[in-house]
Parts: C-alpha cells; sequence; structure tokens
C-alpha cells in the first residue's frame, strides 16, 4: 500500500542539500508531517587496479570526527553523466584516472528520510561504478 503525499514545505535550500517537511498520510489513515532530506544526484567509484587492488583513501570527516576508508565520490553535475562524474571524482580525489566504467550498483541509501536523487523519481540513485583498468596521472586536487 502506498503512502499520501499532500504537500511539501521546503525548510532549507542549496545546490547540495535541501531539507523540506512533507505532509503524508499513512495507508492507515495516519497523517503527519516528516521531515526529507534532499541531497544531490552522488556518485562513486570503485576503482581495482590490475593487480585487484581496490583504490581506497584514509579520510578524516569532521562532521562525525572519524577516520575511514572511503573510495571516491561525489557529485554528478548539471549535463554530465553518472560514469563521467565517476571518473572526474576518481582523478580529482586520488590523481588515478580509471577507464571506461560500467555500473556496479544503484542504491537509494536511507530511503525512509533522504532523497539522494533530489526528488527527481526518474533520476539515478546513488551509483557506484567500478573499472579494473586505471592509470596514475598526478597528484590528487579535491581536498582531503
Amino acid at each position: 500500500m502506498r503512502w499520501t503525499v499532500h504537500g511539501r514545505r521546503a525548510i532549507y535550500e542549496s545546490p547540495w542539500v535541501s531539507l523540506d517537511l512533507v505532509d503524508v498520510e499513512q495507508p492507515d489513515g495516519q497523517r503527519y508531517e516528516q521531515h526529507v532530506v534532499r541531497m544531490a544526484r552522488p556518485v562513486a567509484a570503485t576503482v581495482i587496479t590490475r593487480d585487484d587492488t581496490v583504490l581506497l583513501m584514509w579520510r578524516h570527516r569532521h562532521v562525525t570526527d572519524t577516520w575511514g576508508w572511503e573510495i571516491p565520490s561525489g557529485r554528478i553535475e548539471e549535463g554530465e553523466t553518472p560514469e563521467h562524474a565517476a571518473a572526474r571524482e576518481a582523478e580529482e580525489e586520488t590523481g588515478w584516472r580509471p577507464g571506461p566504467l560500467r555500473l556496479l550498483v544503484a542504491s537509494q541509501p536511507s530511503n525512509g528520510s533522504t532523497n539522494a536523487a533530489n526528488a527527481d523519481r526518474t533520476a539515478p540513485r546513488r551509483r557506484v561504478t567500478t573499472r579494473r583498468t586505471v592509470r596514475r596521472y598526478g597528484r590528487r586536487t579535491a581536498p582531503g
């Protein structure tokens, strides 16, 4: 059974993220306002080298004040394909340029309260791409 959306009120909006209050009704008739976070279209690249090594980055994240291993990721820019965005992010963040990429998985993380496709139901969800051909072109250019 589907939930019914009666309306939406934007609380905050930016090119990266927005916060909405959405007037929803559950199938049992219960109705309330739910906070929904809408994010820019994310993309990530799982780059595997010829010797089967996965390209990872050890990074600090101030939001959680934790260190952890990450794959290169970012957002899909206007007019950019997910594959191009994943390759661009990999090169910016690591200095390594992957060859042609293929879709590994598309997902919608935390779909109970976030929409990573920025409210466009037809837009690709979080995409993780993979490629075994990788070539070092220089130092990373993105901070982190």
